[in-house]
């Protein structure tokens, strides 16, 4: 199977290059759920920490209504863990990938694009897990203390992966701020203008993420998120497109 007339890659390459990728990034995910499933007890105890830290001894425990949830529960633990503990192989089979279509400037982005999105996502979850978590379960305990707590596995992991995922989202806000600027969307000053609508979404989407209405909660995730749209601020400047210079006239 040949290459084009200037050496580029025919359709059928590119598409059996993509089975490749997927075939190795569907072998390490499978490596990485056997890993995740081998250390699933230990997965389960750091995901439920905060939520039992708070309740009242003796009811530290979770429910089940159907006689398959706590084994489809543990599945699902295991194929969320596998996809954090593939995801550097994934992100290299995809880079595998593309990389070839790119130019020297692009792939000297691409990399710390990648790495930059990773590591804001996963400092969002970390700060969901150690910050927003415990006092999010503090709170609900303290107003239910009247009544005994019956929480499902499943409604457990519905409520802690709403967070857990919708603020590691939120912290993608510098990216997502670098790439509209690159793309000539957004300017530092446009920015900075609209800085104060900035803090009010803010705590609209701290609002939406956390509803136990509870204003501590609230400040909690939203102050984060402003912090977060000023290093876009900033980030926004070092990246900004700067006009090109004009050229000089004719007979100067």
């Amino acid at each position: 199977m040949g290459k084009g007339p200037r050496g580029e890659m025919t359709f059928l390459e590119h598409f059996e290059e993509l089975r490749k990728c997927l075939y190795r990034a569907f072998i390490g995910e499978a490596v990485a759920f056997g890993v995740a499933t081998y250390f699933l007890s230990d997965i389960m105890k750091f995901l439920v920490a905060p939520y039992f830290r708070y309740l009242p001894q003796g009811q530290q425990s979770l429910a089940y209504t159907d006689i398959t949830e706590v084994f489809f529960l543990y599945m699902k633990v295991a194929f969320v863990a596998s996809l954090f503990i593939g995801a550097p192989w994934i992100f290299y089979q995809l880079w595998r990938f593309i990389a070839p279509g790119l130019k020297s400037k692009e792939k000297y982005y691409a990399l710390p694009f990648i790495a930059g999105t990773s590591a804001f996502f996963m400092a969002g979850m970390a700060f969901c897990y150690y910050v927003v978590l415990p006092y999010t379960f503090k709170f609900f305990f303290q107003f239910n203390r009247d009544f005994t707590n019956i929480v499902t596995v499943s409604n457990f992991w519905d409520f802690e992966m709403k967070f857990l995922i919708g603020i590691g989202l939120t912290f993608e806000t510098p990216i997502l701020i670098l790439f509209l600027t690159r793309l000539g969307l957004v300017t530092p000053v446009f920015l900075l203008k609209k800085f104060k609508w900035a803090i009010l979404i803010a705590f609209i989407v701290s609002a939406v993420i956390t509803p136990s209405g509870d204003p501590v909660n609230q400040t909690i995730v939203a102050v984060p998120i402003i912090v977060l749209y000023a290093i876009g601020v900033a980030i926004s400047f070092l990246f900004r497109k700067r006009a090109a210079p004009e050229a000089p006239a004719a007979g100067a």
